[in-house]
């Protein structure tokens, strides 16, 4: 699992390997059929169905994702055992509500469900700039990012300098505001599993990694046009900290750690991860502030087996 001699760049599905399967069941424990198999907020970016890429046994100690997002392998994996990270607060935030307080969560969305037009979104999308936007619950916090995300422009989640939402509404005819069987899923999955939940830069959660554990990356994509949803946290995501990421995940691929990221197919991604086998895939990319960033794009699926 260390560092390759020669770069290999593979443009077909993954082969298969010792350590690794095709099939999902050993890994999945379909205990949870989660509808959507996601989180019910967009940005989910995983690049490739499961069926095309070989994935731990059920023996690994430790999956980490440590820029969970939409949580798109996460939840279709279901690993017994888990830690999900996100610097992001309120994206955690909605995670441990959908945990802990699912009744009052899906009342919430459905009184937002009920009320949803332009101007009740632009007044629900002002409350993070209230004076006391910290002493409001968290279910309601919650809750208006979900209503935001189901009904903003094009399903983008971006803030400003001042961590601000700050997208249009869309134009939707009859979004789907309250994914009951999904949220009702997920809420399962994290209370009968070993999932720990955190509000930490991933830096925080990759310390003493067991070997054979799986970490799967999936930052913000670089994007030298700018042109990605990003923002997605006020601090953003530059070039500075992808090259960190790929100094963590070489030091992690020597401690024998399985390590997969994903990330936008770009000349800087192919010469951060030369040493690593790099999957060129095609991704169908429905959010993007850009039109042109829409549509099918290739992406990498970077694995250091």
């Amino acid at each position: 699992m260390g560092r390759r001699q020669t770069p290999a760049i593979d443009r077909n599905p993954l082969p298969n390997h010792p350590h690794f399967t095709h099939d999902n069941n050993l890994l999945r424990r379909r205990k949870f059929p989660i509808p959507n198999s996601q989180f019910p907020i967009p940005n989910s970016q995983f690049p490739i169905p499961n069926s095309q890429f070989p994935i731990p046994n059920s023996q690994f100690p430790l999956y980490i994702e440590p820029f969970i997002g939409a949580g798109a392998l996460f939840f279709d994996l279901q690993p017994a055992n888990a830690i999900i990270c996100d610097k992001n607060e309120l994206l955690v935030t909605t995670y441990t509500v959908i945990r802990d307080e699912i009744d009052e969560l899906i009342r919430l969305l459905r009184q937002h469900s009920q009320y949803h037009n332009a101007t009740y979104y632009y007044q629900i999308r002002a409350i993070d700039q209230s004076a006391n936007y910290a002493q409001i619950p968290a279910v309601i916090k919650a809750a208006r990012l979900i209503y935001l995300n189901k009904t903003c422009y094009n399903g983008l989640y971006r803030v400003n300098r001042s961590g601000h939402f700050n997208v249009p509404v869309g134009n939707y005819r009859d979004p789907l505001i309250c994914d009951e069987p999904t949220l009702r899923a997920i809420h399962h999955y994290l209370n009968q599993c070993q999932i720990t939940i955190l509000h930490a830069d991933y830096h925080e959660v990759l310390t003493n990694v067991p070997p054979k554990s799986l970490v799967y990356f999936d930052p913000p994509y670089h994007s030298p046009a700018k042109q990605n949803f990003t923002s997605y946290h006020a601090d953003g995501f530059d070039e500075a900290d992808q090259i960190a990421l790929a100094a963590t995940y070489r030091t992690l691929s020597q401690q024998g750690v399985y390590c997969l990221l994903s990330n936008a197919d770009t000349p800087l991604m192919h010469e951060l991860y030369a040493d690593y086998t790099i999957t060129i895939v095609s991704a169908n990319r429905a959010i993007n502030s850009q039109h042109t960033g829409r549509g099918r794009v290739n992406e990498v699926l970077v694995r250091n087996w």
